[in-house]
């Protein structure tokens, strides 16, 4: 490992100890520092949140811009190999150098302050955004909203994504709870877009308390999915704010559920049109070549590998509609691994029905969860013949997976990021 890839490593393993817990919710603290270190955004600011989608519409925002001649910076969480996957310039991987500089700055500000490692690393990286000469930066939220340390930010438009159940230990038990701490990234009088068709009532009127001016989908705009099949299909962006867009292509992230996502990010660049103007070419340039891994990412090579970071029930029906448009094989097989905070029977439930076989796997940490505690949870609601085995971690579930499966088999390594993370890993080291 280089000299700069060691001081990021120790500096990521140092800052995961600063903190007696992970998860803090609160402001205060990371406002304190953030204060002291006084930084200021460049350009027009995008703050993303939402159940699922989130990463999906980040990169649809980048690529549009990006195709646009904007020199763009992309903020997102988790990561899967790499931290620097998280900060982002101009489509490409901040240096560890840029990174480990911004920490040290962050160490320097925060003096008695305790910082979790998501609102420490997310300082770090809005301050070395800070430095660059960029027009626009697209922040996703980490968890929640409300008390994500993204919101120290006040977006020039916020977007709110898909709204299901996730975090509930942390969010709340309903809808409703998890809308209200979805729609605190609202500003009075900015652009606010929710994507999704059916949104609680608690983000409807946490807009309107706050004066945000909210654009909803299939009521302010909307995706017309045109008639046709392959590469060449295309869809119409409807909105009675700022204009159709007729004839795009469908966005190069597989799924039908990302034709939401794909009107979500134009309605937020056409609520910015006036400082971030895009002609319609780019729309179409950045729609055919975002890119964004394990989101329904398909492998080169036979059998079919998909990677899919759904790990929620809203995620895994996605997923189970990606899967159905798929096309046929005879047989799929399902790499699957998570937390043991999350409900694993609800997930699986979408997806029973289109897996023959399930390779479970364990979770490390103290979220973690073994495979056997994870077979047990989704053994009862799995069709008759679907079979379940057990690994030792993703990469031999997936080694096992490939040396069963028929040239025209599928396999669908889904769940928890670290889980994916396990199988690209694998794979790496396994080219096929």
């Amino acid at each position: 490992m280089a000299a700069e890839g060691r001081a990021l490593a120790l500096w990521l393993q140092r800052i995961e100890g600063l903190h007696p817990r992970a998860i803090d919710m609160g402001l205060d603290r990371v406002r304190a520092v953030r204060e002291r270190m006084g930084f200021t955004l460049p350009g027009a600011s995008i703050v993303v949140g939402g159940t699922n989608g989130k990463g999906s519409t980040c990169a649809l925002l980048d690529s549009i811009l990006r195709a646009a001649g904007y020199r763009t910076a992309r903020y997102a969480s988790p990561h899967l190999l790499r931290f620097n996957e998280r900060a982002l310039v101009d489509g490409t991987e901040m240096p560890d150098e840029e990174l480990v500089a911004a920490f040290e700055r962050v160490e320097t500000a925060r003096r008695e302050v305790t910082l979790t490692y998501f609102e420490f690393t997310t300082l770090a990286v809005l301050d070395a955004f800070a430095r660059r000469p960029l027009e626009a930066c697209i922040l996703e939220i980490g968890l929640g909203g409300r008390l994500d340390a993204v919101n120290l930010v006040d977006g020039d438009c916020s977007v709110v994504t898909a709204i299901d159940l996730d975090h509930v230990d942390l969010l709340g038990p309903t809808r409703e709870h998890v809308g209200a701490e979805k729609a605190a990234i609202y500003r009075a009088g900015r652009p606010a877009i929710c994507v999704d068709r059916d949104p609680p009532s608690t983000l409807l009127s946490q807009a309107r308390s706050v004066g945000a001016v909210l654009s909803v989908l299939g009521r302010d705009f909307d995706a017309e999915a045109l008639a046709g099949e392959g590469p060449a299909r295309q869809w119409n962006f409807r909105s009675r704010t700022s204009g159709d867009r007729m004839g795009l292509p469908w966005p190069a992230l597989r799924g039908p559920h990302q034709l939401a996502n794909a009107a979500g990010a134009l309605a937020a660049l056409g609520a910015l049109a006036d400082r971030l103007p895009v002609h319609q070419q780019a729309v179409r340039e950045g729609l055919l070549s975002v890119r964004l891994a394990a989101r329904y990412q398909v492998l080169p090579g036979r059998p079919v590998v998909v990677l899919d970071v759904g790990h929620n029930p809203h995620a895994a029906r996605a997923l189970a509609r990606a899967m159905g448009a798929h096309g046929y094989f005879p047989c799929t097989r399902a790499v699957f691994g998570m937390l043991r905070d999350k409900d694993a029977a609800a997930v699986v439930a979408p997806l029973a029905g289109l897996v023959d076989q399930w390779i479970v796997v364990p979770t490390a940490g103290e979220r973690g969860r073994s495979s056997a505690a994870l077979r047990e949870a989704i053994a009862p609601g799995l069709p008759p013949g679907a079979t379940i085995d057990e690994a030792a971690d993703a990469g031999a579930a997936l080694g096992a997976a490939l040396a069963a499966a028929g040239p025209d088999d599928r396999i669908v390594v889904f769940g928890s990021f670290v889980v994916v993370a396990e199988a690209m890993r694998w794979l790496e080291r396994n080219p096929r």
